[in-house]
């Protein structure tokens, strides 16, 4: 029993990545070279990621996210979605993208079943993110952004604080929370590919600072916005809203980590910073059944790793960019 226990408290959240494939150039998760992108038969089938999901909700996966690269971009994403949220265990569905291709596509979301959407948003300045993403689409990610909250989707940002690139607009950020009900979150920037080059902010910093501006904020727990992850929340005097801080860097929060990922390639991926994992693409494609699948699953979870390494950088790190592990 405790070992079931133990299993099950690690498998509550799956990130699924659909595409290695985006159309930003962030610099925050693509190198300036670019990446060089899986063959299309490398890439698992929506087939594929369909059984894989649906042995994951068996097994106790309540929440699927659906990230990239940019999920919108892979063919027939919002099928996917559809599909998932029609399995018997009905997991809450959820999606993390740049927001350029969302808004003519939020309708057809909802009729999907998807509910919350995770927007990445690190500037309100039109030079500074053509500058950061390569292309000119802050007024369309804007658009995204009213019209979902106006579609009653529970809308939440991630900013990424850098020094010397954002750093002077955290207020402003946090003030998208203050006239919305939306959440913004802040997130302590992790060392993974061209991110290593960069220099992040601890989420306690960011605190005093936004303070300094708004006055002290009150600690929010249980409501709309809070969340069931690893983001603690802030409600400012005034703020409809709510300002949230993962701080994977300052504050490990391994001991309570739930999340597993599904790389593009078939990985059942156990942590960020390992590249350890499930070869699950191989097993589909020699003929598993789902108990073998289960099985394989099962023996992966109760190897994920204990906690993190980020603090001190060693070889055993991931050594791909996020674009390519699914953010």
């Amino acid at each position: 029993m405790e070992l079931r226990d133990e299993y099950e408290r690690k498998i509550e959240y799956l990130r699924i990545s659909l595409t290695d494939k985006c159309n930003l150039r962030c610099k925050y998760c693509m190198p300036a070279e670019g990446i060089s992108h899986l063959a299309h038969s490398d890439v698992l089938t929506l087939e594929e990621i369909l059984r894989v999901t649906g042995v994951l909700c068996r097994m106790g996966v309540r929440k699927i996210r659906l990230t990239g690269g940019e999920p919108l971009v892979r063919k027939n994403a919002i099928s996917l979605i559809r599909r998932i949220g029609e399995l018997p265990e009905k997991p809450e569905l959820a999606m993390t993208t740049n927001g350029v291709l969302l808004e003519e596509h939020l309708e057809a979301l909802s009729d999907a079943g998807l509910r919350s959407i995770n927007l990445s948003l690190d500037t309100l300045d039109r030079e500074t993110y053509r500058e950061l993403t390569g292309v000119d689409a802050l007024e369309r990610v804007m658009g995204s952004l009213e019209k979902a909250e106006a579609l009653g989707f529970q809308v939440k940002l991630n900013v990424v604080p850098v020094r010397g690139m954002n750093d002077k607009e955290l207020a402003e950020l946090a003030a998208l929370a203050k006239e919305r009900e939306i959440s913004v979150r802040f997130i302590e920037l992790m060392p993974i590919g061209c991110a290593k080059e960069l220099q992040g902010i601890p989420a306690e910093e960011i605190a005093r600072r936004l303070e300094t501006v708004y006055g002290k904020g009150t600690p929010v727990t249980g409501a709309r916005g809070a969340g069931s992850g690893p983001a603690s929340y802030l409600q400012f005097p005034g703020f409809r809203g709510r300002v949230g801080f993962i701080s994977p860097m300052s504050h490990t929060f391994c001991s309570e980590c739930n999340r597993l990922r599904l790389t593009v390639d078939g990985r059942l991926k156990l942590c960020l910073y390992y590249p350890d994992g499930a070869d699950l693409r191989t097993m589909l494609r020699s003929g598993c059944s789902d108990e073998e699948l289960e099985k394989e699953i099962r023996r992966a979870v109760l190897r994920k790793p204990e906690h993190h390494s980020f603090q001190r950088v060693d070889q055993k790190i991931e050594k791909k960019s996020m674009v390519q592990i699914g953010g």
